[in-house]
C-alpha cells in the first residue's frame, strides 16, 4: 500500500484541478486558487465549476486561497506542484522566492512570451538552483485524468531523488509515471506541439484529408526535434511521451484546445474570437511568436510554426498557409 502523502497544487485551471483530483484519490491533497470568490465557489460546490464542471472533488481533496496554508501544508516531505500557464510562472516563483520551499515539479507547457525562456529556465532564473525542481509533462487531456482513465507522463529533473519521489507520489490509479533527467527536451516536446496542434487543426478545418494531417504530424515532430536538439535536449526524448506521444494526441483529440485553434481559423474566425469562445488558455497561440523568434536567432529552419505564426500574427490566410508550404523546394527527408 502507497504511504499517503502531503501535495499543494498552486493554480486552478483545469488542469491542475484534474490532478488534483487524481491524486486526491490517494494523497492529502490542497488545491490553492488565487481567486477567494472562485475558491468559495468550489468549496460549497465540491467541483471547479468553471474549469471542470461536472467532476466531483473527492474527499481528499481542500481548497484555500490561502497561499501560506498551501505552502505550510507540504511541510518539508511533500510535493509542491506549480499549476499555472507559462505567463504565469513568473509571478508565481516570486511569491515563492526567499521562502522555505520543498520539492517543486511544474506542469505548464510553453515559452514565456515575452523571454523565449523555457519553464526551468524561469525557475532558474528566479529561485536559483538550490530548489529540487523538474517538470511534469505528457499526452494527457484534463477531464480524462480527472475521470480516472489511463495516461502516462514523464517528470524530468536533475534530481534523481526527486525523480523517484514524484514517481512515488503520482503513479498509480492509472496514471503511469516514466522519468528522466532531460528537462530541456520534455519542456520543448511540450511547448512546441502546440504549435503543431493548431496547423493540424487548420488542415483539417480546410478539409485537407488524413493524408495531410499525417503529414503534418510527422513533419512537425522534426521540427520539434530540430528545435529541442539545437537548445540541448535528447533526440531520443523526441520519440516518446513528451514529444511523440503529445504530439500525436494534441493534433488528433477534439478535446485539444490548440487544435480548435486551428478549426476557428480554418473557418474564419478573427483570433480574438477563437480564444475568447475556448474559455482557456491556448499556450499554442503565444508561443508561435516565442519559437519563431527563437528559431531565427538559432538558425533552425521551422517551416511550420513559420506558417502558424504567419496565420495568427501576419494575417496569412490559411489557404495560403498551405499553399506557401506546398510550395517549397523538395528535399531529402
Amino acid at each position: 500500500m502507497q504511504a499517503q502523502s502531503k501535495v499543494s497544487i498552486l493554480g486552478a485551471g483545469a488542469w491542475g484541478t484534474a490532478v488534483a483530483i487524481a491524486l486526491a484519490q490517494r494523497h492529502d491533497v490542497l488545491l490553492w486558487a488565487r481567486d477567494a470568490a472562485a475558491v468559495q465557489d468550489m468549496q460549497q460546490a465540491r467541483e471547479n465549476t468553471h474549469y471542470l464542471k461536472g467532476f466531483p472533488f473527492p474527499a481528499g481533496l481542500q481548497v484555500t486561497a490561502d497561499f501560506d496554508a498551501a505552502l505550510a501544508h507540504v511541510g518539508q516531505d511533500g510535493l509542491l506542484i506549480a499549476s499555472t500557464p507559462v505567463a504565469g510562472m513568473r509571478p508565481l516563483l516570486a511569491r515563492l522566492k526567499g521562502r522555505d520551499i520543498p520539492n517543486l515539479v511544474w506542469l505548464c507547457k510553453g515559452f514565456e512570451y515575452e523571454t523565449g525562456l523555457l519553464p526551468h529556465q524561469v525557475v532558474r532564473e528566479v529561485l536559483g538552483g538550490a530548489v529540487p525542481a523538474g517538470v511534469l509533462s505528457g499526452p494527457s487531456f484534463a477531464q480524462e485524468v480527472a475521470r480516472g482513465l489511463p495516461c502516462a507522463l514523464t517528470v524530468a529533473a536533475e534530481s534523481k531523488w526527486l525523480r523517484e519521489m514524484v514517481v512515488s507520489i503520482v503513479h498509480g490509479n492509472g496514471m503511469r509515471v516514466y522519468s528522466c533527467d532531460d528537462v530541456v527536451g520534455v519542456e520543448v516536446g511540450g511547448a512546441v506541439k502546440n504549435i503543431m496542434a493548431i496547423a493540424t487543426g487548420c488542415a483539417d478545418g480546410l478539409g485537407l484529408g488524413l493524408n495531410a494531417r499525417a503529414a503534418l504530424i510527422t513533419r512537425g515532430l522534426a521540427e520539434i526535434t530540430r528545435l529541442g536538439t539545437a537548445l540541448g535536449g535528447q533526440a531520443s526524448t523526441f520519440m516518446g511521451l513528451t514529444g511523440m506521444g503529445d504530439l500525436i494526441l494534441t493534433c488528433t483529440g477534439d478535446l485539444s484546445r490548440n487544435r480548435r485553434v486551428g478549426l476557428g481559423l480554418a473557418e474564419g474566425k478573427p483570433l480574438e474570437q477563437i480564444v475568447a469562445d475556448l474559455g482557456h488558455v491556448a499556450e499554442g497561440v503565444p508561443c508561435a511568436k516565442a519559437v519563431r523568434d527563437l528559431a531565427l536567432r538559432l538558425a533552425v529552419d521551422m517551416p511550420l510554426t513559420n506558417a502558424v505564426a504567419g496565420v495568427l500574427f501576419d494575417g496569412v490566410p490559411p489557404k495560403t498557409m498551405v499553399a506557401q508550404l506546398l510550395a517549397r523546394d523538395p528535399r531529402g527527408e
